[in-house]
C-alpha cells in the first residue's frame, strides 16, 4: 500500500552527509510518495471508470448493480471492503481545514512574503491531499497495513536512535543527539511518541508467537529510543499513553482485540519482551561523549526521570520559548483579523521583539496553535476551533461506539464495535501529536506532518464507513471517470514539477553546505589568510554564488560562510552573502547591522550608517543595533557620545559582546576606569570561554588605571590558573616581567 510505504521510509531514511538537510529528503519522500499514491488511486478510478461505462454500453447491468442481483448495499457493507476502485468517492468536511489553509497561503503571496506563503500553499497542498487519499483509500482492513507502516518506520528509526545513544554511531549527521535520522532529537521523539499507538495496536491483535515476539521487542524499542531522547513534551505525552490512554483501551476493547486469548507463554512472550528491552536497554550507559557531556543522565531510565523533573516553569529551555511565545503574542494582538501571512512569522518577528531581546536563529514559534494564529489571523482561530470541534466529537462517537447490548448480533453493531479501537487508537496519536505540537513544530516537519494528516484521513475514512453524514461528517460526491483523466494529468504535471523542485534544491543545499564545511575548515586551520586556502576560497565562493542564485531565499546555511569570511577579514565577500540573505530577509536585525560592520571596516561610513539606521528602526534597543551605534560613534571620533551611549546601554541591561568590549577600550581611553572594570566584570559572567583574555585585561586595568600591584598580581595569576598548564607558557608576553616572576616563584607560572 502506497500510503503506508510512504509513511515507513519518510522516517526510516536519512541523508549520511551533510550535503543534504535531513527534513530535505524527507519532505521529497512525502511529496512524491504522497503524489504518486494519488495519480496511482485516479488512475485505477479511471481504468474501472472505463470498464464500467463498456460494461453498461454491452447491456451487462446485472453484474455492475448489486440491487438487480439482490445483495445488501448497506452503506457500511459498500464502503467495509477493501476494494475501493469502485466505491463512491467520498468527501469529508475535515477536508475544508486544508483546503482553507492552502486557499488563504496562495493568496497572502499578494501581500506577504511570496517565497514563504508558496512554501506553506504546498505544504498544505500535500497534507490536504494525504487526508483526500486516507478518507478514500484507508478500509479498516487497511488500517492493519498503514498501522504496520507507521510502527515499522518508528522502529527502524528507533534503532538507528539507540545505536547513536549507545555506540556513538555517526551515520547520519547529528545535531542534538540521538537525532536517528532527523538531526535534532526532539523531532525524532515527537514522531516516536505519535507513532507508538499503532505499534501497540498491532501487538494487541497479535496471534502468532513470531510476531508478538516481533512487535514486543520492536515497540520497547521505540519507547526506549524516546526514554533517550530526554525531550520532555514527548516524555509528556509517553507516560500519557502508557500509564493512562493505552491501558483504557485495551481494558475497554479487550473483547476486539487477540491479547485476551492470549496463553501465558505469549503473555510472557510479549510483555516480558517489551519491558525487558525498555528496563534492560535502559540501563546502558551511554557510549556518546556529547550525550555524557550533558549531565543529564548517562542511561536512558537516568535521562527520562532527570528530564521529566525538569520539566517546570522555571526550566531554561521553556523560557526561551517564553519569550518567543509573547513576542507572538503581540504579533497576534497587532493583526488579529488577517495576521502576518502564511509562514512570515520568521519575517515578521524582530518587530515584536522586546527590548534588549534578539530570537533570529529560530524559524518558528514552537507552539503550533500560536503560529497558525499569527500567520493566518480569524482563519487560523475557525480552523483550529472546528478541528477541536470534530476531535472532541470523534472521542464522544467513539466513546459511544461499544457497550450497546445486542449490537454484536447484527452486521452494523459489529462494524461499530470493530471500528473503536481503531479511531481510539487515531485519537490517542492525535492527542499525543497535539501534546508535543505545544512546545514544538511536528506540523511542519515532514514524517510527522503526513502521519497528522493520514489520522485525520483514517479517522475521517471511518465517519464515513459509519454514516456519520452532515455538516461535520462524510457525503459521497459526483464523480465521472473524466475527472479521474484530469486528476491523472494534473498529477503527473506536478511530479515533474516536484522533480525539478526538488533536484534544485538538492543542488542548491550541496553547493551551500559543502561551501560552509569548506570555510569552517579554513577558520579551523588557525591561519585562514595562508595563500595555499586560496584556491579553496575561490571554490567555495563559487559554490555560494550558484547556490544563492539557484535559491536566494535560503537562510539557513548561507549567513554560516559570510561569517567565516568576516573572521578572515575577507569584508567585501561577506557582505554581499549577508545582503543576499537580506534580500529575503529585510527584517533581521543581527545580519543589517553585520552588513553595517562590514561597510565600516571597508572604510564606506555611509554605507555603514544606513544599514545602522534600518536597523534602529528594526529594533533600536538590541545589543547589536547598540554595540554598532557605538563603535561607528567611536570610529567617526565621536568618542566621548560613543562611550555615554555604551555606559546607558550597560545600565540598561542591554549589551553583547561587542559592545563590552567596546565599552572597555573607550572607557580605558577616557581613563573611566570603573566603567571599564564593569565591562569587564560583565564579559565574565557573560563569556565565561573568554575568562583568560578577560583576566589579563583587568590585570593591565588594576596595574595601569588603579595603581594596584597587588590586585593586577592576582588578576595575572587567575588567567594563568584557567589556562591549560601546555599554554601558559604562551601568555608570558602579555604579563609584565615584574609580574611574571612572582607568579613563577609562587608555582603559578612556568618559569
Amino acid at each position: 500500500m502506497a500510503l503506508a510505504l510512504l509513511i515507513f521510509l519518510a522516517p526510516a531514511l536519512g541523508v549520511p552527509g551533510e550535503e543534504m538537510l535531513q527534513d530535505t529528503l524527507k519532505s521529497a519522500i512525502v511529496s512524491f510518495g504522497a503524489l504518486l499514491a494519488g495519480l496511482l488511486f485516479f488512475w485505477q478510478r479511471g481504468t474501472s471508470g472505463s470498464s464500467a461505462a463498456k460494461a453498461r454500453h454491452a447491456g451487462d447491468a446485472t453484474l455492475l448493480d448489486p440491487r438487480l442481483r439482490g445483495d445488501d448495499v448497506s452503506g457500511l457493507d459498500r464502503l467495509r471492503g477493501d476494494d475501493v476502485s469502485d466505491a463512491p468517492v467520498q468527501w469529508h468536511a475535515v477536508m475544508l481545514l486544508p483546503l482553507a489553509l492552502l486557499l488563504y497561503s496562495l493568496a497572502s503571496m499578494a501581500w506577504a512574503h511570496r517565497y514563504l506563503a508558496g512554501v506553506e500553499t504546498v505544504r498544505w497542498f500535500v497534507f490536504g491531499l494525504l487526508v483526500w487519499l486516507g478518507l478514500n483509500t484507508l478500509t479498516r482492513e487497511r488500517l492493519p497495513w498503514l498501522a504496520a507502516g507507521v510502527h515499522a518506520g518508528a522502529a527502524v528509526a528507533a534503532l538507528w536512535a539507540v545505536l547513536q545513544f549507545w555506540f556513538d554511531w555517526r551515520f547520519f549527521p547529528q545535531g542534538p543527539r540521538p537525532a536517528s535520522t532527523f538531526i535534532n532529537r526532539n523531532f525524532f521523539a515527537e514522531f516516536a511518541v505519535c507513532a507508538l499507538p499503532f505499534g501497540m495496536v498491532l501487538l494487541a491483535r497479535a496471534r502468532r508467537d513470531p510476531v508478538i515476539a516481533l512487535l514486543g521487542g520492536s515497540s520497547g524499542l521505540v519507547i526506549l529510543a524516546i526514554l533517550m531522547t530526554g525531550t520532555r513534551s514527548a516524555l509528556i505525552a509517553l507516560w500519557l499513553q502508557l500509564l493512562v490512554l493505552l491501558p483504557l483501551i485495551g481494558w475497554r476493547y479487550r473483547r476486539q482485540f487477540a491479547f485476551i486469548a492470549w496463553s501465558g507463554t505469549q503473555r510472557a512472550l510479549a510483555w516480558g519482551l517489551l519491558a525487558g528491552v525498555v528496563l534492560i536497554g535502559g540501563m546502558v550507559p551511554t557510549g556518546s561523549p556529547a550525550i555524557a557531556g550533558e549531565g543529564r543522565g548517562f542511561t536512558a531510565l537516568e535521562r527520562a526521570v532527570a528530564r521529566t523533573q525538569e520539566i517546570r516553569p522555571g526550566d531554561e529551555s521553556l523560557n526561551i520559548r517564553i519569550v518567543m511565545w509573547r513576542a507572538t503574542l503581540r504579533m497576534i494582538a497587532d493583526r488579529p483579523v488577517a495576521g502576518v501571512g502564511a509562514g512570515a512569522w520568521e519575517e515578521e518577528l524582530p518587530l515584536y521583539q522586546t527590548a534588549g531581546s534578539q530570537i533570529e536563529t529560530d524559524f518558528y514559534v514552537h507552539n503550533e496553535f500560536l503560529q497558525l494564529v499569527a500567520e493566518f489571523g480569524v482563519m487560523g482561530w475557525v480552523v483550529l476551533a472546528l478541528l477541536t470541534a470534530w476531535l472532541l466529537q470523534a472521542a464522544w462517537r467513539t466513546l459511544r461506539l461499544t457497550g450497546k447490548e445486542g449490537q454484536g448480533q447484527n452486521a452494523q453493531g459489529q462494524d461499530a464495535q470493530a471500528e473503536a479501537p481503531w479511531r481510539a487508537i487515531l485519537l490517542t496519536a492525535l492527542l499525543a501529536l497535539m501534546v508535543v505540537s505545544n512546545i514544538g513544530f511536528p506540523w511542519r516537519l515532514a514524517s510527522t506532518g503526513a502521519l497528522f494528516a493520514l489520522c485525520l484521513g483514517a479517522l475521517a475514512a471511518s465517519d464515513a464507513r459509519l454514516g456519520f453524514t452532515g455538516r461535520t461528517g462524510a457525503a459521497p460526491l459526483p464523480w465521472r471517470p473524466v475527472y479521474s483523466s484530469a486528476a491523472v494529468i494534473v498529477l503527473s504535471a506536478l511530479l515533474v514539477v516536484a522533480a525539478f523542485i526538488t533536484r534544485q534544491a538538492a543542488i542548491s543545499e550541496y553547493k551551500l553546505v559543502s561551501a560552509t564545511r569548506m570555510a569552517l575548515g579554513i577558520t579551523a586551520s588557525g591561519d585562514p589568510n595562508n595563500p595555499r586556502w586560496n584556491q579553496s576560497k575561490a571554490q567555495l565562493l563559487r559554490m555560494v554564488r550558484e547556490g544563492v542564485a539557484i535559491n536566494p531565499h535560503y537562510r539557513k546555511v548561507t549567513p554560516m560562510v559570510a561569517d567565516e569570511l568576516a573572521r578572515w577579514g575577507d569584508w567585501a565577500n561577506a557582505v554581499w552573502i549577508w545582503e543576499s540573505v537580506l534580500s529575503s530577509r529585510p527584517k533581521i536585525v543581527a545580519i543589517t547591522t553585520n552588513v553595517a560592520r562590514g561597510y565600516a571596516a571597508m572604510g564606506q561610513p555611509d554605507r555603514a550608517r544606513d544599514y545602522l539606521m534600518r536597523a534602529k528602526r528594526l529594533a533600536p534597543d538590541a545589543p547589536a543595533v547598540r554595540s554598532l551605534e557605538v563603535v561607528l560613534l567611536a570610529r567617526s571620533g565621536q568618542e566621548a557620545q560613543a562611550l555615554a551611549l555604551a555606559r546607558d546601554a550597560l545600565a540598561g541591561n542591554i549589551a553583547d559582546f561587542d559592545l563590552v568590549n567596546a565599552t572597555v577600550a573607550l572607557a580605558t581611553r577616557a581613563e573611566d576606569f570603573t566603567l571599564a572594570q564593569q565591562a569587564l566584570e560583565l564579559r565574565l559572567r557573560g563569556w565565561p570561554e573568554r575568562r583568560v583574555e578577560t583576566w589579563l585585561q583587568m590585570g593591565q586595568l588594576y596595574e595601569i588605571g588603579f595603581k594596584d600591584p597587588a590586585k593586577a598580581l592576582e588578576a595575572y595569576g587567575k588567567a594563568l590558573d584557567l589556562a591549560p598548564a601546555p599554554h601558559r607558557a604562551q601568555l608570558r608576553p602579555h604579563v609584565p616581567q615584574a609580574y611574571w616572576q612572582k607568579l613563577v616563584e609562587a608555582g603559578r607560572a612556568p618559569a
